[in-house]
């Protein structure tokens, strides 16, 4: 089969597109015949050696949707022809077929196709564990997202709507900006020409918001922190601008007593029926019609390179998936 490799760490050309034997699933294992594969931030991380890999040379990717086409001993909630999904493989899924564990595969209803569910698994399931467990919105409530037109954005402001929440997204142009509002952000800010922290202020009449979700990391890490109410909740989810470093936790009590986390998907959807559940509710909010992915990219999978500088460029908007 064909797969996605790097040897060493560095810039989109250590991605190599090899030939490799077709793994077979061991006990407690599915394979997988990739029809669409997810793109995400993380896989950069991964690559740039932000996140260390287990060995080299590394497969990458976590996130994909296909079809079972073999299945380990001991698995007996899938079968071989089930259409399926996953957001938290082992790094492999930037491939034809890829092996991982069966209890990080869910069915996928037959009304979602395979783009959709490859463009929205890992960002549908982060934006889930984000908005109704890391701080579980019950509406009303104003929150400030950054990045409101990424992949992960797009979805949040459709499901903070559907919550009956005021999101300010931040975005850096006029274009994202419509993309925001026309997905339910409630306002947005471009922080290419405007100061974030004071649009924030005015928007709340002085109040502030309740909690601030930031994928930026290190370079909007004390901006958010001036957005925040007192006691309002700092929610820190990537680091598209490098990690948060050097932190003086003093400075939660000089900006007003603030909560801050650092979640991750991995933390929330530990077992497979906490993972099927959040999967559930995921479903449901795309058969209903008030969540909907925007597949804005579709690359070749020799194209994982190209396709990934657009991301790291700021280029895209939506989902980015790979076709095997």
């Amino acid at each position: 089969m064909k797969q996605i490799q790097f040897s060493r760490t560095g810039g989109s050309e250590v991605l190599e597109l090899v030939e490799v034997a077709t793994p077979e699933p061991g006990a407690g294992e599915v394979r997988v015949a990739n029809q669409a594969i997810g793109l995400n931030f993380i896989d950069i991380y991964f690559r740039t050696g932000l996140y260390p890999t287990a060995v080299m040379p590394s497969g990458l990717g976590t996130e994909g949707a296909g079809v079972v086409d073999a299945i380990g001993e001991g698995v007996t909630h899938l079968k071989v022809g089930d259409r399926v999904a996953y957001a938290q493989a082992p790094l492999g899924a930037y491939a034809e077929q890829h092996v991982m564990p069966a209890e990080k595969v869910v069915r996928l209803p037959d009304s979602i196709d395979f783009d959709t569910a490859a463009g929205c698994m890992l960002k549908g399931l982060t934006v889930q564990y984000l908005l109704r467990q890391t701080y579980p919105l019950k509406g009303g409530e104003t929150i400030l997202f950054h990045a409101a037109a990424g992949g992960v954005g797009s979805l949040a402001c459709q499901w903070a709507k559907a919550l009956g929440v005021r999101l300010i997204g931040t975005v850096s142009s006029a274009e994202k900006a419509e993309i925001a509002m026309r997905n339910g952000a409630w306002a947005t800010i471009d922080y290419t020409r405007e100061d974030v922290v004071e649009r924030v202020r005015e928007l709340t009449g002085g109040e502030m918001v309740d909690v601030v979700y930031d994928s930026v990391g290190k370079d909007t890490w004390l901006t958010s922190l001036d957005c925040l109410k007192k006691r309002g909740l700092m929610v820190s989810f990537g680091n598209a601008s490098g990690p948060v470093e050097g932190v003086n936790l003093g400075i939660l009590n000089q900006k007003g007593s603030l909560f801050a986390t650092r979640p991750s998907l991995a933390g929330y959807a530990d077992t497979r029926e906490r993972f099927e559940a959040m999967a559930e509710e995921l479903f449901d909010m795309l058969a209903s019609g008030k969540l909907k992915v925007d597949v804005s990219q579709r690359f070749s999978l020799a194209e994982a390179g190209k396709a990934q500088d657009a991301v790291a460029g700021r280029q895209t908007t939506g989902s980015t998936i790979l076709l095997p």
